[in-house]
C-alpha cells in the first residue's frame, strides 16, 4: 500500500504539470511511472485492483482504456461537424479537423 501511494502521488505530480494522467512508459524520466500505470492498467482490466485504488484514480481524472478514450475523443468530434456541415465525410486535408 505504502509502495502504491508513492506512485499515486507521482501521478498526482505529473498530472499537476502536464495536465494529463497518460504517462508513457517510453518517457525516460517517468518510465517506473509509466510502468506502474500500466500494471494499474492490467489490473483494472482483471478486477484485481481494490476499489479504493480505483476510486482514487478516478478522482483525478485517470483514462483506464486511453484508446476506447481516443476513439470517443474523435467521434465526439465527427458528431460536431455533422451537426455543423448535415455531413460526416470529413476531408483529409480539412485543417481545422486534424
Amino acid at each position: 500500500e505504502h509502495v502504491w501511494n508513492k506512485y499515486f502521488d507521482q501521478l498526482c505530480a505529473f498530472k499537476a504539470h502536464n495536465g494529463h494522467c497518460n504517462v508513457s512508459i517510453n518517457d525516460e524520466r517517468n518510465k517506473s511511472l509509466g510502468q506502474w500505470i500500466k500494471t494499474q492498467r492490467k489490473a483494472y482490466t482483471r478486477n484485481t485492483l481494490s476499489s479504493d485504488c480505483i476510486q482514487q484514480m478516478d478522482s483525478i481524472g485517470f483514462i483506464w482504456d486511453h484508446l476506447d478514450h481516443a476513439w470517443k475523443e474523435k467521434f465526439n468530434q465527427l458528431c460536431a461537424f455533422k451537426a455543423q456541415y448535415g455531413l460526416s465525410n470529413v476531408h483529409q486535408n480539412n485543417e481545422q479537423n486534424k
